[in-house]
C-alpha cells in the first residue's frame, strides 16, 4: 500500500496530520511518503485538495468532490466538528477500508 501525505509550507494543520498519519502507518507496517507543494501547476498534477492532502494508493480517502486543486488550507469533518487534519479514529478506517497493494488505484501512484 503506497501512502503519501502532499502538503505547502504555508500549511499550519500539516504537520498533525503527519503525526497521526504515521502514528497510524507505522501500526500498519507501512512507510509515509511526503510530498511538498509548492505550484498550482503541481497541485492539479498531483490531485492536490488542499494541505494537507492524503492519498493511498493514489486516492484521497477524503475527498468530497467538490475541493478545487490548489495551494490552499484544508477542513476535514471529524466527529469533533471541522479540523485542519483527520483524527487518528479516520485515519485507521481510510486504511483499512483502502484496497491491498497492487490494487485497481495502484498504478496511479505517483513516487
Amino acid at each position: 500500500m503506497h501512502v503519501e501525505l502532499l502538503y505547502f509550507d504555508g500549511c499550519p494543520s500539516w504537520a498533525t496530520a503527519d503525526q497521526r498519519l504515521r502514528e497510524v502507518a507505522l501500526a500498519r507496517g507501512l512507510e509515509v511518503h511526503r510530498r511538498l507543494v509548492t505550484t498550482q501547476d503541481e497541485a492539479e498534477r498531483t490531485n492536490f485538495r488542499g494541505s494537507p492532502t492524503i492519498l493511498i494508493n493514489g486516492r484521497d480517502p477524503f475527498a468530497t468532490g467538490d475541493e478545487p486543486p490548489g495551494l490552499s488550507c484544508r477542513i476535514f469533518q471529524t466527529p469533533e466538528g471541522p479540523a485542519g487534519s483527520p483524527t487518528v479514529a479516520q485515519l485507521h478506517q481510510a486504511l483499512g477500508s483502502a484496497g491491498p497493494p497492487g490494487g485497481p488505484d495502484a498504478e496511479n501512484q505517483t513516487t
